[in-house]
């Protein structure tokens, strides 16, 4: 298992282990009540005693108490001085590019979440952002690749659904050393298993409806950073645009950090179980996951992850959409849903569903097959995940 200080830092200067600053980090007791649970502040205004005196809060599209105490537990984790929670991982990534103007160029890596290209694509690139969609296994590619005009590097690792590994430091590297901001996307990883700040990055970005909300009940997102510039920016952004999360959507949110840690540990062991079961199996063909020493970023992952994840992904032995629908349709306890991160497990078909909107030359160019079937691992019981698994490749 992947051990490593740097690359996830349990503690922080203020001495506390991330389990701890999972549970208590941005929250105390209500001092009015002694209520230990953050309070979900259901309200659209605040009194202020004179014109522009307030406490800290005016209007609730531009601040909340309770999304307040959620960016800061948040920001804690993943090692960061500020945090911006969003009403969508979508709405984060929005928010980021709207700094860039007509003119500005962008790498990203070429396996990515299909709502990310379809909003790179289709909402900024007509806008005058010009974007180049790249392999960056190896950090040469990207220094290649770099222009006079790039102004960012977004980087998923591991990568949906494909779990490519990107080195984070060695891109950072590049990029600061041409003058480029780095964003990541940790979604797929959490702050639990991956601190991509870090390793140098400028920016990270989650889905909080996934591993950090982790029970398929809320939609959020959040980009943490220690930059100011980038702070200052983001919060103008849900002021002026008004992508903010409700705060019951961020005590929900609150309520499930706590556990992350827990969570996490679960769903890794999990799908190590279930990817050495598929990896075995004769109408397996392919079977992808990090923990496999020849995965081509196990030893990157080893080195900047905790852990290996909750996904896996496979092709089976014929290779046939067909053949893969077939077996998708008769899981029983992995349900048939997009999304992922949640406690319960998942199996999806990402040509078809949340990579749909990429056009199936440019999927297939990234190497991504339509063939390919993704799990979620859950925390379930192992051994009745690899039964459901077994029985479905049974009835193909």
């Amino acid at each position: 298992m992947p051990s490593s200080p740097s690359a996830h830092p349990d503690r922080q200067p203020d001495g506390l282990g991330f389990a701890t600053r999972a549970v208590h980090a941005g929250q105390t007791p209500d001092p009015s009540t002694g209520a230990i649970m953050t309070p979900v502040y259901l309200t659209s205004t605040f009194v202020q005693s004179a014109p522009g005196e307030h406490q800290g809060h005016e209007y609730a599209r531009v601040s909340n108490p309770t999304r307040s105490d959620l960016e800061a537990n948040l920001a804690s984790l993943e090692g960061a001085a500020h945090g911006v929670a969003f009403a969508s991982g979508l709405a984060g990534i929005d928010a980021v590019l709207r700094r860039l103007r007509p003119g500005d160029h962008v790498i990203a890596t070429s396996d990515l979440y299909g709502g990310t290209y379809r909003l790179m694509r289709q909402i900024h690139e007509p806008m005058g952002v010009s974007f180049t969609f790249a392999d960056l296994s190896d950090p040469d590619a990207l220094d290649q690749a770099i222009t006079d005009e790039t102004r960012l590097v977004w980087i998923e690792t591991p990568t949906n659904p494909l779990l490519r590994i990107y080195d984070i430091a060695a891109l950072a590297d590049v990029a600061h050393g041409r003058g480029v901001d780095v964003a990541v996307d940790n979604t797929f990883a959490s702050p639990y298993l991956q601190q991509p700040l870090a390793l140098g990055a400028d920016l990270v970005l989650h889905s909080t409806t996934k591993y950090i909300g982790g029970h398929s009940d809320v939609v959020g997102g959040a980009v943490l950073t220690s930059d100011d510039g980038w702070e200052e920016h983001l919060r103008f952004q849900i002021k002026a645009i008004g992508a903010a999360p409700g705060p019951l959507d961020c005590f929900l949110m609150l309520r499930s950090t706590k556990t992350l840690h827990l969570r996490m540990e679960r769903h890794c062991a999990n799908a190590r179980a279930v990817a050495d079961f598929l990896r075995g199996h004769d109408k397996v063909g392919r079977a992808i996951y990090p923990g496999f020493e020849d995965h081509p970023g196990h030893d990157t992952a080893a080195r900047q992850m905790r852990d290996f994840g909750g996904m896996v992904s496979l092709v089976l032995a014929d290779d046939a959409v067909e053949t893969a629908v077939r077996l998708m349709q008769a899981t029983r306890v992995f349900a048939l849903a997009e999304s992922l991160g949640g406690v319960e497990s998942l199996v999806s078909h990402p040509a078809s569903m949340t990579h749909g909107s990429i056009p199936a030359d440019v999927r297939r160019g990234a190497g991504l097959p339509d063939s390919l079937v993704r799990l979620s691992v859950g925390v379930e019981d192992p051994a009745d995940l690899i039964e459901d698994l077994d029985r479905a490749l049974a009835s193909l």
